[in-house]
């Protein structure tokens, strides 16, 4: 199985300090819903784990999560494309869960959902804690510049990040 982790803010769609909290407030960023689709159309297993605090936080209700995630699946499958397991973590900075980035929970949830190891898996992230998940569990730690993957291309990267400028740029690599 060829599989691939994203992260979404910063990643999929443009991110913001003040958090997504409407399916109005949600942008694609350029060329990222092509390249789920063409990943997708090219045998690529593409599946997200997002931070979503905003939940906790009480910006926003679970039902307009997922709202944005059925907007992102249905992007996708215009342009011919389809989109594996989404998992979020809703909690707070300070709940103790196991699954907030940069702990791993929820890419051994994707695992244990596909059956398969991690080791090697692509995760690409904007930020230095997906690249910290990407490292607890033997991802591939990949940076895009775009969200605050600049910010974050200043600080010292885990050895092994390969760096991107965008998903697109990820996918072009993945599919020559």
């Amino acid at each position: 199985m060829k599989l691939i982790i994203l992260d979404r803010d910063g990643v999929i769609n443009e991110d913001s300090d003040a958090y997504i909290k409407s399916l109005d407030e949600w942008h694609p960023l350029p060329g990222a819903i092509e390249a789920i689709a063409r990943l997708s159309k090219a045998g690529w297993t593409v599946t997200v784990a997002t931070n979503q605090s905003g939940i906790a936080r009480g910006y926003y209700p679970l039902a307009v999560l997922e709202s944005m995630h059925a907007r992102l699946r249905e992007l996708v499958a215009e342009q011919g494309g389809a989109l594996g397991l989404i998992v979020h973590c809703p909690h707070g900075p300070d709940d103790g869960c196991d699954c907030r980035k940069p702990k791993p929970g929820m890419l051994r949830r994707i695992a244990e959902h596909y059956g398969v190891a991690l080791q090697g898996v692509w995760f690409v992230g904007d930020s230095g804690s997906d690249l910290e998940t990407a490292r607890a569990v033997d991802c591939q730690p990949v940076l895009v510049k775009t969200g605050k993957g600049a910010r974050t291309l200043a600080k010292p990267l885990p050895a092994g990040t390969l760096v991107f400028d965008d998903l697109a740029a990820v996918a072009a690599r993945l599919l020559t």
